[in-house]
This record gives C-alpha cells, structure tokens and sequence, in this order.
C-alpha cells in the first residue's frame, strides 16, 4: 500500500496493466454487476436535474426503470447508485451495436449536458471509497476485464495511466502528480513491477 496525505492506494493501481477494449468486453461493466455505479451525493442531484435531457437517450426499458425506480436508488449496502434494469444492466445504459454505453455520457458529448457521467463508472475498475480518517483507492481484477488487461499489457500502460484523467478528478491534479513520483520512486527501488 502506498499512503500520499491521507488517501491509501493499493499497490494494484500501480503495478497492474490495464486498457479498455469495448469492441472486446462490449461495455459488460456496464451491464454486469451486483448493483448500480456508486453515487456521490453531488451526483444524485445532478442526475435529478439532466433526467429530462438524458432520457431521450435511453432505451425504453431503461426509462421505464428509472420512472419506477427514480434517478437513483439505496442499495443493499445502503449507498447511493444508478438504478438496474432488472437487477443486471445500468438503466441508463444505451446499446452502440453490441456495446453498452452510457447514455449520460452519449447526451454529453452531444452538448447536451456538462455532466460526463458518474466519477465511479469513469474511474472502473478502480473504486474510491471513504473511511473515517482516510480514503481508499483499489482497483478491482474482475473477470469481465480480462481484454483491457491483454491490451494493458501488450501497451504497457498502468491502470494509473489509464484512468489519469477520472482520478485526476476525483483525486487532484497535485495527488495524481504525487501518485506518479511514487511509483517511479517504487518501481526504480524494485518495490513494484
């Protein structure tokens, strides 16, 4: 583990190799899953107000979801997250052929909305999660994942370097340079691979 400030990374995000391949996994972190993305409390509020600009995005079933369900639900861990369709897929997941994608993130690059998506599912596979005194950053090694760690690998590119721009986001520019110096330093000492 490596602690900058009082934010705790797993030795993981820095040694594992990691790169989306949608036309590979087809989007299955977004159809997958034991619950909806995890929500911060800015988001379900966000999510309130882009409903009626995100919705024309939506498959039919998705919107029915949400109507029934709302914008976002409590799970059984009682944390705040997207509803599911039918308790598998994210109901704001759109179909690209046969990928699933976000259709938050679809009305955003549109111009429609200045919300991209959840910091969660643009941070995936890695999650954040806040504890009394410190956070933790972990990434998770789920099957589902197995292509973008194949091309993780064949490019050399670190889940860190991977996901900069979210963690960039959700951590800070000066941690995520922080981040960076540590594992150079780590991996020059032979503590990381």
């Amino acid at each position: 583990m490596l602690r900058i400030g009082n934010t705790i990374f797993s030795f993981d995000v820095l040694e594992k190799k990691f790169m989306c391949d949608l036309k590979k996994c087809h989007g299955a972190c977004c159809r997958y899953g034991d619950s909806g993305a995890p929500l911060a409390q800015d988001e379900v509020t966000i999510l309130n107000e882009i409903w009626p600009l995100v919705r024309p995005y939506l498959r039919p079933e998705g919107i029915e979801a949400i109507e029934k369900q709302r914008t976002s639900i409590i799970d059984q861990e009682n944390e705040k997250v997207t509803p599911l369709i039918n308790n598998e897929e994210c109901a704001y997941t759109i179909l690209d052929d046969t990928v699933y994608m976000c259709g938050i993130e679809k009305a955003w690059s549109e111009g429609k909305v200045i919300f991209q998506k959840p910091v969660s599912c643009h941070l995936f596979p890695v999650r954040i999660k806040k504890f009394s005194g410190f956070t933790a950053v972990n990434y998770q090694e789920l099957a589902i994942c197995s292509p973008a760690r194949e091309i993780g690998i064949e490019k050399g590119l670190h889940v860190y370097e991977f996901l900069k721009e979210p963690l960039i986001k959700a951590i800070g520019q000066n941690m995520y340079d922080d981040l960076c110096i540590a594992a150079d330093e780590l991996r020059k000492k032979g503590k990381i691979s």
